[in-house]
């Protein structure tokens, strides 16, 4: 396994692996006897972080959610798991009545942050969150309201380190302009969505017509360039199966004439390296030269060994080259 360090506050900053595992749908389609397996090996392997909310997975039977972190809890519990795997956390996302709606959602009202954390705390049987994220935004709420609140927990100890998702990027400048105003802790990792080929930027989103927020856009890409302190956490970064699997096709987001071109260029680069596509891609995400981390999901030791593997794949110079400009 190789790591990554995460936040730059000496006193927050943990070490944590290069691939991130996400356990969204542990203890509901994914059983705990195979959640349990998956979670095994990849901590065998050198693993630390683990990826959850506690709004996972409610849509599945109905629910507010609570099962991944609940499954997680009985794992920790039953390996003696401490401080050596770093848990992140969101909230925000999590339904105010049991169902299936996705637009019934608690949000990032101070009090909301402040139960939901005490509530996730209480879940995975921990005194402190490694890693707790805003998961979505909340225009209803005023910003400094959420960065003061979130600080708030990493002042009190509740919290190690803060984490946006799925925000406009003009509101994570926003949200560190006025933490940094205030004197106030900010956030030190991102989460969005992103993989090798590149989505269309004009499909309109679950929660904005504008777009897909949680999307890693050129400006979040500059973005990032420019705060060397964070490091982004890409979800879906395999595409859920589609570049391995043709019952997976690829939808909306990648209909366009430079998907056939990237595609072109990581079906070379599998020929030469004799990985799978999926291993070309983490490869290529975990070694350019942006701080990412993927996250990636698994419902069997199989597939998380597939993920494993391209930890140590190393494409070349060249081969990294034709992937970068194919469009």
């Amino acid at each position: 396994m190789k790591y990554r360090e995460i936040g730059t506050d000496p006193q927050h900053r943990r070490k944590v692996s290069v691939l991130s595992l996400g356990a969204m749908l542990f203890g509901t389609v994914v059983e705990e006897e195979r959640a349990f397996a998956v979670l095994d090996r990849f901590v065998a392997a050198g693993g630390t972080f683990i990826d959850t909310a506690n709004n996972y997975a409610f849509w599945i039977n109905g629910t507010q959610g609570g099962e991944s972190e609940a499954l997680l809890a009985r794992w920790r519990r039953s390996r003696g798991i401490t401080d050596e795997v770093v848990i992140a956390t969101k909230l925000a996302g999590r339904p105010k009545t049991p169902g299936r709606d996705f637009y019934n959602l608690e949000g990032l009202a101070p009090e909301v942050i402040r139960a939901s954390s005490a509530r996730s705390r209480e879940t995975l049987g921990v005194e402190r969150l490694d890693v707790l994220y805003a998961h979505g935004d909340d225009m209803t709420v005023p910003q400094p309201d959420v960065v003061e609140a979130f600080a708030g927990l990493v002042q009190d100890g509740t919290v190690g380190m803060i984490g946006v998702s799925n925000h406009w990027s003009w509101r994570l400048e926003r949200w560190r302009a006025t933490a940094e105003a205030r004197g106030l802790p900010s956030f030190g990792v991102i989460q969005y969505h992103h993989t090798y080929l590149r989505p269309r930027n004009d499909v309109p989103g679950r929660r904005s017509a504008d777009g897909d927020q949680g999307l890693f856009s050129a400006e979040l890409i500059t973005y990032l360039r420019d705060h060397p302190d964070l490091t982004l956490v890409a979800y879906t970064p395999l595409l859920s199966g589609a570049y391995v699997r043709e019952d997976r096709p690829l939808g909306e987001l990648h209909d366009h004439a430079g998907t056939k071109a990237r595609l072109q260029a990581l079906r070379e680069v599998i020929r030469e390296t004799g990985a799978t596509a999926n291993q070309v891609v983490l490869s290529w995400m975990i070694g350019g030269d942006l701080p990412v981390i993927p996250l990636v999901g698994a419902s069997s030791v199989a597939q998380i060994d597939e993920s494993l593997e391209a930890v140590d794949l190393e494409l070349t110079a060249d081969q990294r080259a034709l992937l970068d400009a194919a469009h």
